[in-house]
């Protein structure tokens, strides 16, 4: 499951050609859910960056600590609030890396993956927008996990779905067929993830410094045997 996000700076603009920012981009070399971040969503037919609290929050839910930061994509059609969301309001969450916990007998291990040449990714999310006051309102999010790929399973389980960029626009767009939507929710290729230790200063979300998200340890990715 991701429960921490690596955010470092990226050019969205060079990745998704017209982007529009209407907010500025959220960087964090350590964030965790239930804090805002930077969004994608269509708006008027255009990608755009707004910003979004990490937590899915739909105008009913009472407890903003139950608000769920992930979605299995498999239940997606199963429970209400993930269905509607999924059908009409569907998101990208840009970021550089996903903290995960290796377990070990005495402790976990905190591992980043991120992709193998270290570029930006595109998390498949869901988004829905609840009123603070009654003419004050705020857009939340929640992530979608899927499958690890195999050579990361031992780390983790479940991750975020990853969208390449070219499909982008068919993912946030709501006329897009749902069937079609759902099968650009599959695990990663093997090749294109990676995976390295961090220190145990990640555990503690009060520590913002970059060297979080520093290897301590060689990265974990593919041989070309394991590609192929």
């Amino acid at each position: 499951m991701a429960g921490r996000l690596h955010i470092a700076p990226m050019d969205l603009e060079r990745l998704l050609p017209g982007l529009r920012l209407e907010a500025t981009p959220i960087t964090s070399p350590n964030l965790a859910p239930r804090q805002p971040l930077s969004m994608l969503r269509l708006a008027g037919g255009t990608p755009t960056l707004v910003t979004a609290f990490w937590g899915l929050t739909p105008p009913w839910l009472e407890v903003l600590d139950h608000a769920p930061h992930c979605a299995r994509a498999e239940s997606l059609a199963a429970r209400p609030m993930f269905r509607e969301a999924f059908a009409a309001r569907r998101c990208l969450i840009p970021a550089s890396g996903i903290y995960v916990w290796k377990p070990q007998p005495r402790m976990k291990q905190p591992f980043l993956v991120t992709r193998a040449d270290r570029g930006p990714l595109l998390l498949a999310g869901l988004w829905c927008r609840y009123h603070t006051s009654l003419t004050e309102f705020a857009d939340s999010c929640a992530l979608i996990t899927v499958a690890t790929p195999p050579l990361l399973t031992p780390l983790s389980d479940r991750l975020p779905a990853l969208i390449d960029a070219a499909a982008a626009r068919e993912w946030l767009d709501p006329a897009t067929p749902l069937e079609q939507a759902r099968a650009l929710l599959a695990p990663a290729p093997g090749e294109l993830l990676g995976a390295f230790p961090v220190s145990r200063r990640v555990n503690d979300p009060k520590h913002q410094e970059w060297a979080c998200g520093y290897p301590t340890g060689p990265m974990l990715r593919a041989t070309p045997a394991q590609e192929s």
